[in-house]
């Protein structure tokens, strides 16, 4: 995303300032202060930001609008992309973006996410049954909304369940990648190429193993995928299974861990939710718009073109501010008060047009399970400690959230 100039431009000390210990623990007043009258503000010489709804909702979907970063005006400018690295379908256009992504859906069908409702379910008791056998203090985060997440995935995957735990430390370093490179540093940036490397190579293997002895699983279903004579490649099933092991879990992570932390602040929500547990369905939506697990978005125009009344030059990047649209009070009335009767749907968490996430089904579902468990389960749950946040910007979320069952 970003690339710092020799000089900090408004960008660089948005980011940088974002990081710092007040900011990271609630950045939404902090984006207040850039949201303005103009709906695009420049922010560097190639560079624009967007808070409101209506723009950023708009600009998810513009079919001039490219999320390919060989098209950003900083590569142009002399910054060569990394032949090595495996293209993902996040940073694709069509009609590269439409064609996998179509193969992809053959065989990543609503069914496939609907027969995952019973290990959703059956991972869920099992980690509950667990925490209520130990009672007392307990980190939320490491007990709960990290675990069940990753294990429904590789169990999407056929990822064998000894192998689960290997994949914590690829998916926290590739986790790293999505933020701005001004909070980049080279050991942060080392981490990722290897956990990058590292992770290709077991889905490249595990891959192979999956043709020679097909399952009842995703990766099986993706190796076979034949439209017309047009198969997915190997090397774009490995990414693709890259970005489901970690963007389908490490959001989901956030998901629980922040809609967890939002709901024991705000005491009369949760006690709402309790004597109306059928609202648990919508106020997950109300917890990705509350406090989402994906910050930013970014787009970069494809041409010259006039936005809102702002003349953008191709190759300028604009990021799509998430969290600062979903709390706009031009779309959301009262925005910074959580409020799980509140019809949240059209909330940008998800991002919009053809890039909508893939996996935006199965999160809401894994959602709707793990908080109607946690409610029945632990009906005097409440924060034990201040929790620690992950020091991501782009991937909001707990490093630890301390509950007392």
């Amino acid at each position: 995303m970003c690339q710092p100039a020799t000089a900090p431009t408004m960008a660089d000390s948005f980011f940088l300032e974002a990081m710092q210990p007040a900011c990271r623990e609630d950045p939404y007043p902090f984006y207040e202060r850039f949201r303005g009258a103009a709906s695009l503000l420049r922010v560097a010489d190639t560079i624009w930001f967007a808070l409101g709804h209506a723009e950023v909702a708009a600009m998810l979907r513009h079919p001039r609008l490219s999320t390919d970063e060989v098209q950003h005006a900083t590569t142009k400018a002399g910054r060569e992309p990394d032949p090595n690295r495996v293209r993902s379908l996040l940073f694709m256009d069509p009609p590269d973006h439409t064609r996998l992504r179509g193969l992809v859906a053959r065989a990543f069908t609503p069914r496939r996410i609907e027969d995952l409702r019973a290990a959703t379910e059956g991972i869920t008791n099992e980690l509950i049954q667990a925490m209520a056998a130990q009672r007392g203090t307990i980190d939320l985060i490491e007990a709960f909304a990290y675990p069940l997440p990753v294990r429904v995935i590789c169990t999407l995957l056929g990822v064998p369940a000894r192998d689960v735990a290997i994949f914590t430390n690829w998916s926290r370093g590739i986790a790293r990648s999505v933020d701005p490179s001004i909070l980049r540093s080279p050991e942060v940036e080392a981490a990722i190429a290897e956990a990058r490397k590292d992770i290709q190579t077991y889905i490249g293997e595990l891959l192979a193993e999956r043709r020679r002895k097909p399952g009842d699983d995703l990766l099986s279903a993706l190796a076979v995928v034949d439209v017309d004579g047009d198969n997915i490649t190997a090397r774009e099933i490995v990414s693709l299974a890259q970005l489901l092991l970690v963007a389908g879990h490490e959001t989901t992570v956030n998901l629980i861990g922040n809609g967890a932390l939002a709901l024991l602040r705000a005491p009369d929500q949760l006690a709402l939710l309790r004597q109306r547990p059928e609202l648990i369905g919508p106020a997950v939506d109300e917890f990705l718009r509350f406090d989402g697990p994906v910050q930013i978005n970014q787009r970069v125009a494809m041409e010259d073109l006039d936005l809102f009344g702002h003349k953008v030059r191709k190759g300028d990047e604009i990021l799509l501010i998430l969290g600062a649209a979903n709390r706009d009070p031009g779309a959301f009335a009262d925005p910074h008060r959580l409020d799980v009767t509140r019809d949240a749907r059209k909330h940008v968490a998800f991002g919009g047009g053809i890039h909508h996430c893939l996996g935006a089904a199965l999160a809401r579902m894994e959602g709707l399970i793990a908080f109607k468990a946690l409610l029945e389960a632990f009906p005097t749950m409440e924060l034990a400690a201040p929790p620690t946040r992950r020091p991501t910007f782009t991937l909001r979320g707990l490093e630890t959230l301390p509950v007392a069952l």
